[in-house]
């Protein structure tokens, strides 16, 4: 039987992931937790439903201790929950909720309990083109918002469909009090002008919005937006995606100016000009504004901007970070002060970064460390990720297009005087789709616990939706990597959706799509799952002695073996002696899939022994999470003697054992 590795969803991609929740559950019902639920694998820290029945639920914003608003994603409702049940509807904006669009995000002022501002990221709906689809009806929805009906009609949106508002809470309502800001939404980007672009079969599309914002600890509102598939300065092509380059990878006849975005427009990048950041190709940003739309006079390139003038100059100016592909994960340090966000690769790279002002996180040219260029390069134009032809989701500028040097690259950076380029705080050589990231804003979790790092992804696989905690370094510039054998900060993953390399960072399973990660005010750290329609409390468990094993399991280790040569897997255990409960994530790769077993045997090294604990085998997608139970003495043995343990995994090839590894803390 030969070996198939299963690629199931176009990682990066929320809106493949919520196509599956749309086409498994008929009419939008929600589905409910996976088996058994969300489970977290530290002995520590238990977890239990806050709310569920949402429909698409996106993120959250805290009133207080017991009273907090959450987003439906797709019908436009601000819910207002108390004491964990939905009490009313705060407001319903009339939303385009195709693909990744629709009711997205939410901040709460940091003065609220005086002035009762809350903000919302949402894109509203226009009528559809009917004369040519490739220009919308309107530039823009007027400033009041429309309440009531949504649409998934992907070109019922005005070109600024995506946008910012500011709503006064009077306790039970929100009234809309102003806008602060809209943002490129249209994308239907195979217009016959301008000529040339090569991307007649583009597909009209309505992701990569990002959505995220958050107040920073200066007070100012933070707003990341996607790139909505543009091709422009902004996303590090200052000529227009079908202008020639020269082997220095320098457009042909391009000026200085030019290359520095201060000149007239070189090339056009779609049907609305570019690519200079109008209002039409402003996108693929961290945005820096004051509470009431205004710009921050201390905004890195606010002197840029102002020299600059007219439209463009005051989108220079709002920008804080420039170069982002897609996010959907921004959250604030609460020791720095630093802004961290995700970052969505195509194939190659996803990332975490830390913001800074001025920061050019590098996308198109740039994804993951700049020293593995070559990397990105060769994953992008050789992967196929569920699609025709490998491509970087836009056709107009194919991976074949990226730079065969690291001094290239940095070339043909779009270089705003006062922007800097910085590699990734830790990324993954295959994609894994991150999505929300917060950080523990108290002690509640325990000393140990406060001020790191979670984080979820934007797929539910593997393991139903895994969940990661991340330690900072001591200067809290980068991510603390503790991976045996890795000596810098990539995991080298060999496959999509892979957690290889990952496997210290893994804390809990069955999850869904995370899109929010908040710590509430009582300390405890929330967790919003779009697939499962919930909200879930992490909070400090009771000691019960339970302890935590962890294995990486090899052909090579399977006695008598070997096992499959090509074979990888981890294990981590949570053992409770007290009750005998023993939950568990399982993953595996180049074996065959579904596994055919998995087990917890009696054994050292050398011995094969006695299954002593059945465990599910790993499926399709090569992961399985659940909890079983187990006579507590044993449970307490494997706890005092791991290494006396081992967990194997069958497929038909290797029935005796495909991959193996002993136990160990």
């Amino acid at each position: 039987m030969s070996k198939q590795k299963v690629h199931v969803y176009r990682a990066a991609a929320l809106l493949v992931a919520l196509a599956m929740v749309i086409a498994l559950i008929p009419g939008l019902a929600l589905a409910q937790d996976g088996p058994g639920g969300p489970v977290m694998l530290d002995a520590q820290l238990d977890v239990r439903t806050v709310v569920e029945g949402l429909n698409t639920p996106t993120t959250m914003g805290f009133l207080n201790e017991n009273e907090f608003l959450v987003l439906e994603k797709n019908t436009g409702m601000v819910q207002h929950v108390m004491n964990g049940t939905v009490v009313g509807t705060a407001l319903d904006l009339g939303v385009n909720f195709a693909s990744e669009r629709g009711l997205l995000g939410i901040a709460i002022d940091p003065d609220f309990d005086n002035n009762g501002y809350v903000y919302l990221f949402w894109t509203c709906r226009s009528t559809a083109p009917v004369d040519s689809p490739y220009f919308p009806v309107e530039i823009e929805c007027a400033d009041e918002p429309t309440l009531g009906e949504d649409t998934d009609d992907t070109l019922s949106v005005p070109l600024l469909g995506n946008r910012v508002d500011r709503f006064i809470w009077d306790g039970s309502s929100l009234t809309w009090d102003l806008n602060l800001v809209k943002l490129r939404a249209f994308q239907n980007d195979s217009a016959p002008i301008p000529r040339g672009q090569g991307d007649e079969d583009q597909p009209v599309l309505g992701n990569h919005d990002g959505g995220v914002i958050t107040f920073g600890q200066d007070g100012k509102l933070y707003i990341i937006t996607g790139d909505t598939g543009r091709r422009s300065g902004f996303q590090n092509l200052p000529f227009g995606p079908t202008t020639p380059l020269t082997s220095s990878g320098d457009a042909v006849g391009a000026s200085f100016a030019q290359r520095n975005l201060f000149n007239e427009r070189p090339m056009a990048d779609d049907q609305f000009g570019g690519p200079l950041p109008d209002d039409a190709h402003f996108t693929g940003v961290i945005l820096r504004l004051n509470g009431d739309g205004t710009i921050p006079e201390d905004n890195p390139f606010y002197d840029v901007g102002a020299a600059f003038g007219g439209e463009i100059g005051e989108n220079i100016q709002m920008t804080f970070a420039y170069g982002v592909r897609n996010s959907f994960g921004m959250d604030v340090d609460p020791v720095s002060g630093d802004v961290w966000f995700t970052e969505n690769g195509e194939d190659a790279f996803d990332e975490l970064n830390r913001a800074f002002p001025g920061h050019n996180s590098g996308w198109i040219q740039i994804m993951g460390p700049l020293e593995r260029l070559s990397e990105y390069k060769e994953i992008e134009t050789t992967s196929l990720h569920n699609e025709a032809f490998p491509n970087l989701q836009q056709l107009r500028w194919p991976p074949e297009n990226i730079a065969d040097s690291a001094d290239e690259a940095r070339r043909r950076l779009t270089a705003l005087p006062g922007s800097q380029f910085s590699d990734p705080e830790y990324a993954w050589a295959y994609v894994i789709a991150p999505a929300a990231l917060g950080f523990v804003k108290s002690e509640a979790l325990g000393l140990e616990f406060a001020g790191d790092m979670f984080m979820g992804l934007s797929v539910p696989i593997p393991l139903d939706g895994p969940l990661f905690h991340f330690d900072l370094t001591p200067n809290r510039r980068q991510i603390q990597t503790n991976v045996p054998g890795t000596t810098d900060r990539v995991a080298d993953n060999d496959t999509f959706n892979s957690l290889k390399e990952s496997e210290p960072f893994l804390i809990g399973t069955g999850f869904g799509i995370v899109t929010d990660i908040k710590t509430g005010p009582n300390g405890s750290l929330y967790v919003v799952s779009l697939s499962n329609g919930a909200v879930y409390e992490i909070f400090r468990g009771e000691d019960t002695g339970a302890g935590v094993l962890t294995t990486i399991m090899t052909g090579a280790a399977e006695v008598p073996g070997p096992g499959d040569p090509d074979g990888y897997g981890s294990a981590r255990v949570l053992l409770d002696p007290s009750s005998g409960e023993v939950c568990y994530a399982l993953t595996a790769q180049n074996i065959i899939l579904p596994a055919a077993a998995a087990h917890i045997h009696v054994g050292t090294t050398d011995v094969a022994g006695a299954i002593v604990i059945p465990l599910e085998p790993p499926d399709e997608t090569g992961s399985s999470a659940a909890c079983t139970t187990a006579d507590p003495a044993l449970v307490a043995d494997i706890l005092a003697n791991p290494a006396g343990y081992y967990v194997n995994v069958h497929d038909p090839d290797f029935p005796a054992g495909a991959i193996r590894g002993q136990l160990m803390p």
